[in-house]
């Protein structure tokens, strides 16, 4: 794909709205049903105007909502630097246009306070953050993981005080479990500052939100929720149905490795895409569109490496 020098957004990007959009809750937001994540193919090691192909490739068709975090990469921080110089090149007109989402929560410097839910954390990363992103504030912010230590009132009041210092417009919890998240939607509502969003991981082999009560209890109370991993990093598309390929990123990821292929996940994986097959569909269209059949999500998560799999993703969910 060969790219303008400048960037001027394709006029058609709403023709879908009324089908591209869902609510986020109860709230004024509304998001895209399939958004693009930045966990891996933004950072350093991959091409920029590959990053610039996607994200052109995302706006072009309705992606409005932008997902990033504090150490994503590798290395840590590049993905927002990433993003820090798209916006710069071709995104600053369009900001308004944009929902840009940022987390802190896993380690991202060496110490006792680079890590983790504490106040101090929280509040130097998200600086950091807009620093890298060239931004003057997130529209979303969230807590990336449960501390268990930390007190929850204190990672709490940390994302108030990020909502009234203007820093971000809205605040969500990533993969905490339900008790605490029950405490925050009840101490962040107290504080006029709604629990806007739950992320969670949520696909066809892994129903944790839905077996744990958390879906239930976002879609019962008007919290969002976006899945991410919706593909299961690729195990749910017809890429290792016949093995591994040996460009694949089961070949070299530290998340998903070849022992996680097990026979047992293979003829389930099988199993599937003959199911979707016999309703016209392949696996990855399948597992989409189940995902946002459920009641109370709001969107689904991708990480593309080509803009042909994004194509395939907008595709599946219109």
């Amino acid at each position: 794909m060969i790219l303008k020098d400048i960037y001027i957004p394709s006029e058609n990007r709403y023709n879908e709205e009324d089908r591209m959009y869902l609510r986020c809750g109860k709230s004024g937001v509304k998001l895209p049903k399939v958004s693009l994540g930045f966990w891996h193919n933004f950072g350093y090691a991959d091409s920029y105007e590959r990053s610039r192909a996607l994200t052109h490739y995302a706006f072009d068709h309705g992606i409005t909502h932008f997902d990033l975090a504090n150490n994503y990469g590798p290395p840590y921080g590049s993905a927002e630097e990433t993003f820090g110089r798209l916006m710069d090149d071709d995104f600053r007109p369009y900001r308004d246009e944009l929902f840009v989402a940022t987390k802190a929560g896993y380690d991202m410097w060496r110490g006792p306070y680079g890590n983790w839910g504490s106040r101090k954390y929280l509040m130097a990363s998200l600086d950091q953050s807009l620093q890298r992103m060239h931004l003057d504030y997130v529209d979303l912010f969230y807590s990336h993981r449960y501390d268990p230590e930390t007190p929850l009132e204190e990672t709490l009041q940390t994302l108030v005080d990020i909502v009234r210092q203007g820093k971000a417009l809205y605040v969500g919890v990533s993969r905490w479990p339900l008790e605490a998240l029950k405490v925050a939607k009840e101490y962040l509502a107290a504080r006029d500052v709604p629990l806007l969003i739950y992320q969670g991981r949520l696909n066809l082999i892994d129903r944790e939100p839905i077996e744990s009560g958390v879906l239930d209890y976002c879609a019962d109370n008007g919290i969002g929720f976006i899945s991410f991993s919706p593909l299961a990093q690729g195990l749910l598309t017809d890429r290792y149905l016949n093995g591994i390929p040996a460009d694949s990123r089961m070949t070299h990821s530290q998340f998903l490795r070849p022992e996680n292929l097990t026979p047992e996940l293979l003829a389930q994986l099988r199993q599937m895409s003959a199911e979707a097959k016999e309703e016209g569909q392949s696996l990855s269209d399948a597992a989409l569109q189940w995902i946002l059949r459920q009641r109370g999500v709001t969107s689904v998560l991708v990480g593309v490496s080509k803009v042909e799999q994004l194509e395939r993703n907008i595709r599946a969910v219109l």
